[in-house]
């Protein structure tokens, strides 16, 4: 019998950023991919994953951004969780002060130039801090730049406000007891290792996995090693039926 395999994009994602692990899994797992449309909350979006979930209880692996809706839906419905994954994520809150401004007005300064440029205008500048410098000009960038395009501003708008009001999600982690991942590339600046070292070490039943020349976006850069390492953690024994 195949796993249930839920499968959470990242900020402007869609299906593609997960095709590699799809086709590798495809002996041993039946692969969903939400669609967030334009929803605004991370609660919303984890609202949805579980009002569409194919399966009572499933294994639940979030990219970016979906390791956060991953998260809310752990928070929400922990039992019908089997196992975990969080993937170039992170589970603190918008920081307070300048710092939290200064993450603000990034975000909206990328929303004003995808409102008067474009969607693959914006990308071309925001997608070169998302993978390892090696892979700029190269057909993966073109790639990630090709599934930006397909979004729109307004998608853009409602996801960055999901990402603005994020919940606090660290009181969560030592809660959750299910067999859990937790992967980044060495060289993610946008959720560097060290900020995986400190969820694993939060989480009771939780294995760490840093990927060598890689950077924010694993699932493409090193589509082989994080399809192994899915794998491996799918065969990890659960009590959940």
């Amino acid at each position: 019998m195949k796993h249930s395999l839920i499968l959470l994009p990242g900020l402007m994602c869609d299906q593609s950023v997960w095709a590699p692990q799809i086709q590798a899994l495809i002996g041993i797992a039946d692969c969903t991919v939400p669609d967030y449309g334009h929803l605004n909350s991370l609660s919303a979006m984890a609202e949805q994953v579980l009002a569409t979930a194919p399966t009572e209880t499933f294994n639940l692996v979030g990219h970016s951004m979906g390791g956060r809706v991953a998260l809310e839906v752990m928070r929400l419905a922990p039992l019908r969780l089997q196992r975990l994954a969080l993937l170039d994520t992170g589970a603190h809150p918008l920081a307070s002060g300048a710092a939290g401004a200064r993450e603000r007005t990034a975000r909206l300064t990328l929303l004003a130039q995808a409102q008067s440029q474009g969607m693959r205008a914006m990308g071309s500048q925001r997608a070169r801090a998302m993978v390892h410098p090696d892979r700029r000009s190269t057909p993966l960038f073109e790639h990630i730049l090709d599934m930006l395009e397909r979004s729109s501003p307004a998608q853009f708008e409602a996801q960055i406000n999901a990402l603005l009001t994020r919940p606090d999600a660290t009181p969560l982690l030592p809660a959750i007891t299910c067999p859990t991942l937790v992967l980044c590339g060495e060289q993610d600046s946008w959720s560097p290792p060290e900020q995986h070292q400190a969820m694993c070490d939060a989480l009771p039943n939780a294995q760490l996995r840093v990927l060598p020349h890689c950077g924010h976006m694993s699932t493409l850069e090193q589509a082989d090693a994080v399809s192994d390492a899915i794998d491996a953690w799918l065969a990890r024994p659960t009590t959940l039926k």
